[in-house]
C-alpha cells in the first residue's frame, strides 16, 4: 500500500471522485476531522440530495404499499457517469414528479374517504329504515338492568313482546341514529344504560362491508344503531357519548317515508359520479407511478452515488485554487490511477503525488467467491496488522480438515457435501434472492462447507465409518477362529495389514472403543503439535519481513527450543511407540503419560525404557527448556535497552528515531521526485519497564499455552468419540428395530421400516449433521483462533475499504 496525495482543480473535483470511485481502489483519508460536520463545502449539495433521496423513498412508499407495483430491479445495474446539470435535471424531474404523485395520492385518499363515508351512510339509511319499518329480525329492545323507576320499563311485558313506531310516538321520544365499530357496540350500551339510568331504547344491526375509518386509514367492521331516548338534554349526552367512543351520528335520517327514498336517490347519484372520478383518479395515479416504478431504482443509485461523491468531497482540503485529498492505494494500482486521472477532461489535470510516510497502511488481502469465505474467518477475529502472514490461506485446508477430524463419517460428510454442492451450482441464481440471516450466512459459507464435506468422507473412510457402520472394501488383517461356542471370549490372529485406515474388523468387538480411543487421542496431540509448530514458525518469516534481529534471538528460537523439547518430543515418542512391534518383543508398551510426568518428576530415571538412552536425553531436553525461559525473558528487553543507550549516545532521541530518520533518508535518495516526504509522525520514547513488564507477560503466556494449548487439541478425540458413538446409538433405537423381525416380508413390517427409516433420516439430519456440524465447526474455529494464531498473528491491523460504487444497488442498512 503507498499514500498518495492528490492536487484537483476546483472545477475537476467532482469529475475526478466519480472517476475515482469506478475504479474503486482508493481509500481516502479525512483531512477535515477538526471541522464538524455542518461546516463542511459540500453541505448544500448533500442537503439538497437527502431531499431528493426522501421523495425518492416518498415515491417507492407510494407504489410498494398502495398500488402493488413491481420495482425493476437489477442486480447487476451499471451507472454511466453524470454531470451537474444531469444531476440537477434529475433532481427536477423527481421533485415534480413527487408534486404531482403527491397531489394525486391526496386527492384520491380523500375520494376514497368520501366515498366509503357515502357508502357507509347509506348502510345507516338502510338499517335505520327497516327499523322504522319493524322488519328487521331483532325487535327494539331495551337494555338488561334492574332499575324499577326507569320511566321507559313500566310497561316491561308488552315492550318485550315488541315495539311499534307508534308506540315510540306516543311517548314522545327523541332518537339519535349513527354508526360505530362493531368491536365497541358493547361498551356503548353499558355506559348509555348508566349515564341514562336506562331512559333509553337501543336497537343495532351489522353493515354488511367493512368501512374506511377516517382516523386510522384502515377497513373495519361496524354496525349501524338507533337510541331513544327522552329531551334534547339527554339527546346530546348521547351524541358526545357516541364520539368518545368513534361513532359518527347521522342528524338528517328521518322516519319519513318519502324523506328516506329522496336521500337515498341522492346518495346513490353522488355514489355513482363519485365511482367515476375514483376510477379516472386512480388510473391517473397508476399511469404516473407505472412509469416512475421502471426508472426508480436507477434514480435510487444515482443519488446514492452522488451522495457518496460529495461525502468524499467534504473530506478534501481546500487549497488555494482547487482541492487537496489524500489516501491509500495499492502500490501495483498507482499506475492505473494516473490513467484515469489523465482521462478526465478540463480545463486542467489532477496531479498524483505519492508520499513516504511511517503511518500504518490499511490491511488489503486480494479474494476470490472461494478464498473470501475463509478469509471472513480470519477477519473476523482480527485484521491483521499490515504485511503481516495472512493466516487465511492455511485455514483453507486446515479449518475443513480439523473439522473433519471430528466429524469423521462418510455418510454423514457426504450429505454436506451434496447440500453445499447443491449452494454452488445453483450460486448464480441463489447469489441476488433475497435471503434470510441463516441462509445467508450457509450461502457465503458454501465453499467452507463443500470441503468441509469432502474432509469428512475422507476422514470417515480413513475411520472406516459411515453412519456407525463399518465397511468391508479390503481384505481384513484379523482372521478369526472358525468355531467357537456361542457366549465365549474369542481372540482374533493377526495376518497382515490393512491397506488403508482403520479395519473394519475391530467394529463391534469388546475392545474397539480402547483402541480406537488410544488411537485417536495420540493422533489428537499429534494433529496439535504440528498445527502449532507450524503456526509459529509463521512468526520466523513476520520476524524476518520486519527485519526484527532481537525477535529472531528474543522469541522464536527459544519458543522453538521450549516447545519441541517438550512436546517435540511427546509426539516422537507418539511415533516411536507406534513403529515397534511390542508383541514380538514380548514386551508391554510404556505408558507415555506416566513417562512425561516423571520427565519433570524424576529427571534421569525411566520406569519402562521406550528406547536407549532415553534417560540423559530427557535430562538434556530438559536443561534446554529450562534455560529457554529466562532467554525469553531477558534477552529482548536487555538488548532493546542496550540499543537505545547506543542511539542516544549517537545523537537521537532513541532507537525508533535513528530508524525513523534512516528511513526519510533512504525515500529521499531511492524514490527521486516522485516522493514528497512528509507525514511522518513523532515516534514513542522507549520505556524499559513497559517493555519488561510486556515480555514477562508474553513469557508466562507462552510456556502456559503451549500446555494448555497441546491439552485443547482433544477436543479432536473427543468429539469424534461423541460423533461416533451418537451415531451409533440412534442406528440402534430407530433402523436397526425395522431388521429384527421374524416376517420381514409382511406389510406392518414394511410399513415399520419406512417410518424407522424415516425417524432415523431426520434425526441424523438435524442432530448429528446439523448440531453435531455446528459444534464441530465451532471447535475448529477455536483451535485457529486460539491455539494457532496466538503463535504469530497480532491482528492489530485495519481492513482496507476503498471507495467504490460496486455496491451502488446495494441500500444501506438502516
Amino acid at each position: 500500500m503507498s499514500l498518495v496525495q492528490l492536487y484537483i482543480p476546483s472545477e475537476l473535483a467532482r469529475d475526478v471522485t466519480q472517476a475515482l470511485g469506478d475504479l474503486g481502489n482508493i481509500q481516502f483519508l479525512d483531512l477535515n476531522k477538526e471541522v464538524s460536520a455542518f461546516q463542511r463545502t459540500f453541505v448544500k449539495e448533500l442537503r439538497r440530495l437527502d431531499n431528493t433521496e426522501r421523495q425518492l423513498r416518498y415515491l417507492n412508499g407510494v407504489i410498494e404499499k398502495q398500488h402493488n407495483l413491481i420495482i425493476a430491479h437489477n442486480p447487476l445495474l451499471v451507472l454511466s457517469p453524470n454531470t451537474v446539470s444531469t444531476i440537477e435535471q434529475l433532481t427536477s424531474e423527481v421533485n415534480a414528479m413527487e408534486g404531482r404523485v403527491s397531489q394525486l395520492e391526496t386527492s384520491f385518499e380523500d375520494l376514497n374517504k368520501r366515498h366509503s363515508g357515502l357508502i357507509e351512510h347509506r348502510s345507516v339509511l338502510n338499517v335505520s329504515r327497516s327499523f322504522f319499518d319493524n322488519n328487521i329480525e331483532h325487535q327494539a329492545r331495551i337494555s338488561i338492568d334492574q332499575v324499577d323507576d326507569a320511566p321507559l320499563l313500566l310497561e316491561q311485558e308488552s315492550l318485550e313482546a315488541g315495539i311499534q313506531l307508534s308506540n315510540l310516538q306516543e311517548l314522545a321520544l327523541n332518537y339519535v341514529v349513527g354508526s360505530i365499530p362493531r368491536a365497541k357496540v358493547d361498551v356503548l350500551n353499558k355506559i348509555l344504560w348508566r349515564a341514562l339510568r336506562g331512559n333509553l331504547f337501543m336497537n343495532h344491526a351489522p353493515i354488511d362491508e367493512p368501512v374506511l375509518d377516517p382516523r386510522s386509514g384502515e377497513l373495519v367492521d361496524k354496525d349501524a344503531f338507533i337510541v331513544f331516548t327522552h329531551g334534547e338534554l339527554l339527546l346530546n349526552r348521547v351524541r358526545k357519548i357516541i364520539d368518545s367512543l368513534d361513532g359518527h351520528v347521522y342528524r338528517d335520517i328521518h322516519s319519513d317515508a318519502d324523506f328516506y327514498h329522496q336521500t337515498l336517490q341522492q346518495l346513490n347519484t353522488q355514489i355513482g359520479d363519485l365511482n367515476q372520478v375514483l376510477e379516472s383518479t386512480h388510473q391517473q395515479l397508476h399511469t404516473e407511478l407505472f412509469v416512475i416504478a421502471d426508472q426508480l431504482e436507477t434514480w435510487q443509485a444515482i443519488i446514492r452515488r452522488e451522495k457518496m461523491i460529495y461525502t468524499a468531497l467534504n473530506m478534501f482540503k481546500d487549497g488555494s485554487r482547487g482541492l487537496v485529498c489524500e489516501g491509500w492505494v495499492p502500490t501495483s494500482e498507482i499506475d492505473t490511477v494516473r490513467n484515469v486521472l489523465r482521462d478526465v477532461e478540463g480545463s486542467g489535470q489532477a496531479v498524483l503525488t505519492l508520499l513516504a510516510t511511517n503511518k500504518s497502511p490499511p490491511t488489503f488481502h486480494r479474494t476470490n467467491k472461494f478464498t473470501q469465505a475463509f478469509q471472513s474467518i480470519v477477519d473476523a477475529y482480527g485484521i491483521a496488522t499490515y504485511q503481516e502472514v495472512n493466516p487465511g490461506l492455511a485455514t483453507v485446508v486446515t479449518f475443513p480438515f480439523m473439522f473433519a477430524i471430528m466429524f469423521g463419517d462418510l455418510g454423514h460428510g457426504f450429505i454436506v457435501f451434496l447440500v453445499a454442492l447443491t449452494l454452488v451450482l445453483n450460486e448464480k441464481s441463489l447469489l441476488h434472492q433475497k435471503k434470510d440471516e441463516i441462509f445467508d450466512m450457509a450461502f457465503n459459507g458454501r465453499y467452507i462447507i463443500l470441503l468441509m464435506g469432502i474432509f469428512s468422507m475422507y476422514t470417515g473412510l480413513l475411520y472406516n465409518d459411515i453412519f456407525s457402520k463399518s465397511m468391508t472394501l479390503f481384505k481384513s488383517g484379523w482372521k478369526w477362529p472358525d468355531s467357537f461356542k456361542e457366549g465365549e471370549t474369542v481372540l482374533a490372529t493377526k495376518v497382515g495389514n490393512y491397506p488403508i485406515g482403520l479395519d473394519w474388523a475391530w467394529h463391534g468387538t469388546e475392545n474397539n472403543l480402547i483402541f480406537t480411543n488410544s488411537y485417536k487421542m495420540k493422533l489428537s496431540i499429534l494433529m496439535g503439535f504440528v498445527h502449532m509448530s507450524y503456526s509459529f514458525m509463521l512468526s520466523l518469516v513476520n520476524y524476518r519481513h520486519r527485519q526484527s534481529r532481537v525477535d529472531i534471538i528474543g522469541n522464536f528460537i527459544p519458543g522453538l527450543v521450549f516447545m519441541q523439547s517438550i512436546f517435540g518430543y511427546l509426539s516422537f515418542t507418539i511415533v516411536y511407540k507406534w513403529c515397534v512391534d511390542w508383541i514380538a518383543l514380548d514386551k508391554p508398551a510404556p505408558g507415555l503419560l506416566n513417562m512425561l510426568i516423571n520427565m519433570f518428576l524424576a529427571p534421569g530415571s525411566v520406569e519402562d525404557e521406550l528406547f536407549p538412552f532415553q534417560a540423559p536425553l530427557q535430562v538434556v531436553l530438559l536443561l534446554l527448556a529450562a534455560v529457554c525461559v529466562p532467554t525469553l525473558l531477558l534477552y529482548k528487553p536487555m538488548t532493546l535497552r542496550r540499543q537505545n543507550g547506543n542511539a542516544k549516545e549517537a545523537g537521537y532521541a532513541n532507537l525508533h528515531d535513528m530508524s525513523h530518520s534512516s528511513t526519510v533518508l533512504e525515500s529521499e535518495e531511492n524514490a527521486g521526485d516522485d516522493f514528497l516526504v512528509s507525514h511522518f509522525e513523532e515516534p514513542e520514547e522507549f520505556n524499559f519497564g513497559d517493555v519488561m513488564i510486556h515480555q514477562v507477560i508474553h513469557t508466562i503466556e507462552f510456556c502456559l499455552n503451549c500446555v494448555s494449548h497441546t491439552a485443547s487439541y482433544l477436543r479432536l478425540w473427543a468429539l469424534s468419540l461423541a460423533h461416533a458413538q451418537l451415531s451409533s446409538v440412534l442406528w440402534d433405537m430407530t433402523i436397526s428395530n425395522a431388521f429384527s423381525s421374524s416376517n420381514p416380508g409382511s406389510p406392518a413390517q414394511v410399513i415399520k421400516t419406512v417410518i424407522l427409516f424415516a425417524m432415523w433420516f431426520c434425526l441424523t439430519v438435524a442432530i448429528l449433521v446439523m448440531m453435531e456440524g455446528t459444534s464441530a465447526m465451532l471447535h475448529s474455529l477455536r483451535l485457529h483462533w486460539v491455539e494457532a494464531m496466538s503463535k504469530f498473528f497480532e491482528g492489530e491491523g485495519y481492513a482496507y475499504e476503498p471507495f467504490t460504487f460496486k455496491h451502488i444497488n446495494e441500500a444501506p442498512a438502516e
